[in-house]
């Protein structure tokens, strides 16, 4: 009996050491994976170099030290050079390459972009974190593509009426200025106007304010030119001009993508850079003028108003830079209160092999938080919350104006496909007409007429 109970002590304690040994080796394979899985995903997003990438990097350094070890997510940021970033990105796009997970993408060209980007739709709508509902609508819809949103907006563009305060609140206490704009208005436009405060101006008090403003006019102009257009054969261009085509009723398209630059309204619309141009109220210099050369024109007091991007004023007020006018720059809504809207912004790619990784990170970024640090660090994000923050508005008081402008002014021409190709006929016709080698009717019919041909070529229209 002994010796039974000693063999089967010693069975018992085979087991056991049998046990642990197998517990050991599997705990030995286990642990290696767990640690594998913990190691966070990396994902590549491209995006755009300068004060832009600045400011994610500060939300990116800030979500891999805080995030990352829970979210299981590391993020990187692929930075193109300017020159040639979009035919860069489009030759890693034709690839299908899986070397990037986020596409970073504008208003002008996602529709050239979303064929390779997935729909944001159910990403950001089904977690419990993020809303593309925080982000302004303008601004949502210049970054969607046939009713479904592909990007998320990371910084908004709009324009703004820049005006000297110093001469425009003059002009509006003084009688004898006042006098004299009537008459300038009468005689060089054959209209009875009178002057008003630039927040309620509409395309025509523009042109009249710009003579009175034109040296060449009115001998007592503080100023050689009233306003300074851009008038460079540039799409940015275009896209200014269309504010004066929006505002007074018109678009780029009637129903079903009908062109419609052959209107009344597009007249009219040209009208204004046209009269300014013949009347000399703008330098001599404007048909090679794009954003640089019309802020060193304002910057230099050479024009009492503009209308300009939003991202000039940070700098046209700035005492260092533009000591001519610091302290007299005021915004207000563009003649006729339309503004153009795009944003720059950032998806996924198709192509990605990593989507539960990229989804978690979009999902950070649609929130007023990530906003906020983006704003914080620089950024313009279409976020009401962020830019009419108290304390960021005090450093840069054009934000919570740019939140209101693209909110009630805002509006989107088109982000099909063949946004750019449009915009490029516009400024090859525009600018002819606006350097008066061609009529202003020849012009938007030529203009109109290739719009027609390329959206039959392309199946729009029959």
């Amino acid at each position: 009996m002994k010796n039974s109970a000693q063999g089967g002590n010693a069975m018992r304690e085979l087991k056991i050491r049998g046990f642990l040994a197998l517990s050991v080796a599997l705990t030995l394979l286990i642990v290696p994976a767990q640690v594998a899985s913990q190691t966070p995903a990396t994902i590549r997003m491209v995006y755009w170099p300068g004060p832009e990438s600045d400011a994610m990097r500060k939300v990116v350094d800030w979500y891999n030290a805080n995030r990352s070890a829970a979210d299981g997510v590391k993020v990187e940021m692929v930075l193109f050079s300017r020159e040639g970033f979009f035919d860069k990105e489009a030759t890693v796009l034709a690839a299908r390459s899986p070397e990037v997970d986020m596409v970073f993408t504008a208003s002008y060209i996602l529709g050239r972009h979303a064929p390779h980007m997935d729909s944001l739709e159910k990403v950001v709508a089904a977690s419990g974190e993020g809303s593309l509902q925080v982000f302004l609508p303008s601004a949502r819809d210049s970054l969607s593509f046939q009713g479904r949103p592909y990007a998320v907006p990371m910084d908004v563009s709009n324009h703004f009426l820049y005006y000297r305060s110093d001469y425009l609140n003059r002009l509006l206490t003084d009688s004898a200025w006042q006098r004299q704009y009537s008459e300038v208005a009468q005689r060089e436009l054959g209209k009875a106007l009178s002057p008003k405060k630039p927040e309620d101006w509409s395309p025509d008090d523009f042109v009249a304010a710009a003579l009175f403003f034109t040296k060449t006019i009115n001998p007592d102009s503080p100023t050689a030119f009233g306003t300074v257009l851009q008038a460079k054969n540039l799409i940015y261009n275009v896209m200014i001009w269309d504010n004066f085509l929006y505002g007074l009723g018109g678009s780029w398209f009637r129903s079903g993508f009908q062109p419609a630059l052959n209107t009344p309204q597009a007249q009219k619309a040209l009208d204004v850079y046209v009269t300014i141009m013949q009347k000399k109220a703008t330098p001599a210099g404007s048909t090679s003028y794009e954003y640089g050369e019309a802020n060193e024109a304002f910057r230099t007091g050479k024009v009492a108003f503009m209308v300009q991007w939003s991202a000039a004023f940070h700098e046209l007020d700035d005492k260092t830079k533009s000591p001519m006018v610091a302290g007299n720059v005021k915004l207000a809504p563009v003649p006729g209160k339309k503004t153009h809207v795009h944003a720059l912004g950032v998806g996924i790619s198709a192509y990605s092999n990593t989507k539960p990784a990229v989804q978690k990170w979009v999902r950070f970024l649609a929130t007023t938080q990530a906003m906020r640090m983006y704003a914080d660090a620089g950024g313009i994000p279409p976020v009401r919350a962020a830019l009419a923050n108290p304390a960021l508005a005090k450093q840069r008081p054009e934000f919570p104006l740019i939140a209101e402008h693209v909110e009630k002014y805002g509006y989107v021409e088109t982000t099909i496909a063949e946004t750019v190709p449009i915009l490029e006929i516009l400024a090859k016709h525009l600018s002819a007409a606006w350097a008066l080698q061609v009529a202003p009717k020849i012009a938007l019919d030529q203009a109109n007429g290739e719009i027609t041909q390329l959206l039959k070529e392309k199946g729009y229209l029959k």
